[in-house]
């Protein structure tokens, strides 16, 4: 932002009056005479301590022959104090406190040269503390603190359901599924335009341009599907909720959750969502494949949405995997005391997943058709699990809904006769070989890893993770309109 539109602070109003001060050559006392104020008063207000009140300004203005605009200004009035003021900033920011070490003290005594030195030693310390923060580790963190607060939440966020409700009324949608039409009418209520093109960059969903109101989606629609109404959704969702570039990998996750979790609630809204279900299980029917029909949604959508309604609204725990072929835990949520396979850190993002599980366990079914319905006994009790394969550009995923065995009774599915016993995290389940072959193979095996890149790569340079800016902002030019 630009210093003349910029809000002034304490401190560079207290240096703009003491260089008014000292450049009409008035002492502290005496410009403290002039308004009736204590020297100590006037040191406070200089040293950016105090906010002065208006009546202040306008005493202080007129003491020093000056307007109450050439106090407020947000231009620093030197080179000298613009980098005083960016050092008091610094000094009085939480990185410097957490240095534990005592600030230097800012006055004429201190040569321009340290303060230019200092600044530039803070400047690098910040750098390394954001790249810190995008290591794996940082990553893995931020995931399992963040899986923590929504299973404390019942995966269950009200004020984003207000603001759905909002968003349908204002564009008279009152029940059923979502047509992409009315999409395209919440758009329009936002006052965007929504334009389909070929040349969408590789690395995104969609863009939206704020400048010139546009949102652009693949004409060809999103990895083969024609219907781009998800991630209309989920664009104008960041948008309505005024996320910001994320300044970690904690806050990205966030968004990225707020925005998936805005535009189910818009494609399933609360109220004929959870009668749908509460009627389902008053039947003992309940049934993902029937919730992803009755509104036109993914199995995944519809899975997560299940999730988010469950527990505030049927009373039922759950939880949910998305697993990769490979048998990576890609996406996990629970709150009925399953144990998901973690790292140290309690995150399970990356992770195997016990391949006697539902989850693992469905890619082995010639069925793809129907879903595959399977109860585990793990060593924290018995589930029940529905999943089904879905298929993306980076390969086969299965998605999963599971529920504790007292909670069955309400499901479809529940007659299965597939059963099986998992032991892990006992390497002897299904992660150590078998004696014979350890003997065979053990030392002449050499395997280069493979592993998920999406789940290891921690917070990447750049504000969106896995976005090539440059690309978009090549984009944004090409379509620009002109004229």
């Amino acid at each position: 932002m630009p210093a003349s539109e910029a809000e002034p602070d304490a401190l560079t109003i207290g240096r703009r009056i003491r260089h008014l001060r000292t450049s009409r050559g008035m002492t502290l006392e005496e410009l403290a005479t002039a308004i009736d104020r204590a020297p100590s008063q006037v040191s406070t207000l200089e040293n950016g301590k105090r906010e002065p009140k208006f009546s202040q300004l306008q005493a202080i203005a007129r003491a020093l022959g000056a307007s109450v605009d050439d106090l407020l200004s947000a231009e620093p009035p030197s080179e000298r104090d613009a980098l005083e003021i960016e050092l008091e900033r610094v000094q009085r920011g939480p990185l410097f406190a957490s240095l534990g070490i005592e600030g230097v003290r800012i006055g004429k005594s201190l040569p321009q040269d340290a303060l230019t030195t200092i600044l530039a030693l803070h400047r690098e310390l910040e750098r390394l503390h954001t790249e810190r923060a995008a290591t794996p580790e940082e990553a893995r963190r931020a995931n399992a603190e963040l899986r923590d607060d929504m299973r404390a939440r019942d995966n269950y966020l009200p004020e984003l359901e207000q603001v759905a409700k909002g968003l349908l009324a204002d564009v008279g949608h009152t029940s059923g599924p979502l047509p992409q039409r009315m999409a395209a009418e919440i758009a329009a209520h936002l006052g965007f335009t929504l334009h389909y093109v070929s040349d969408l960059p590789h690395s995104t969903r969609s863009v939206i341009d704020t400048r010139y109101r546009r949102v652009y989606l693949p004409s060809q629609g999103f990895r083969g599907r024609s219907n781009t109404r998800s991630a209309l959704l989920q664009a104008l969702a960041s948008h309505v909720l005024d996320h910001t570039e994320p300044a970690h990998y904690g806050e990205f996750l966030r968004q990225r959750v707020e925005a998936n979790y805005l535009a189910a609630a818009l494609m399933v809204p609360e109220k004929p969502g959870v009668k749908f279900l509460r009627d389902a299980k008053d039947e003992r029917a309940i049934a993902i494949e029937d919730l992803r029909d009755a509104f036109g949604v993914s199995f995944e959508t519809a899975a997560h949405r299940f999730t988010n309604l469950a527990t505030r609204h049927l009373g039922i725990p759950v939880h949910f995997m998305k697993v990769h072929e490979s048998g990576i835990l890609h996406k996990a949520y629970e709150n009925d005391g399953v144990r998901f396979p973690a790292d140290p850190l309690g995150a399970v993002e990356g992770q195997h997943v016990c391949k006697k599980w539902t989850a693992r366990r469905v890619f082995d079914v010639e069925d793809r058709f129907n879903p595959y319905a399977q109860y585990t006994d793990t060593p924290a009790g018995t589930y029940w699990c529905t999943s089904r394969v879905e298929y993306t550009s980076d390969g086969a995923f299965s998605v999963s809904v599971g529920v504790p065995f007292a909670h069955v009774k309400w499901f479809s599915g529940r007659e299965t006769t597939q059963r099986l016993a998992s032991r892990c995290p006992d390497e002897s389940c299904c992660r150590r070989p078998p004696d014979e072959l350890s003997a065979t193979w053990a030392d002449y095996a050499w395997p280069s890893a493979r592993p998920h890149a999406s789940m290891l790569a921690a917070m990447p340079s750049g504000a969106y993770p896995g976005v090539e800016t440059t690309e978009v902002y090549k984009f944004l030019e090409r379509h620009a309109p002109t004229g």
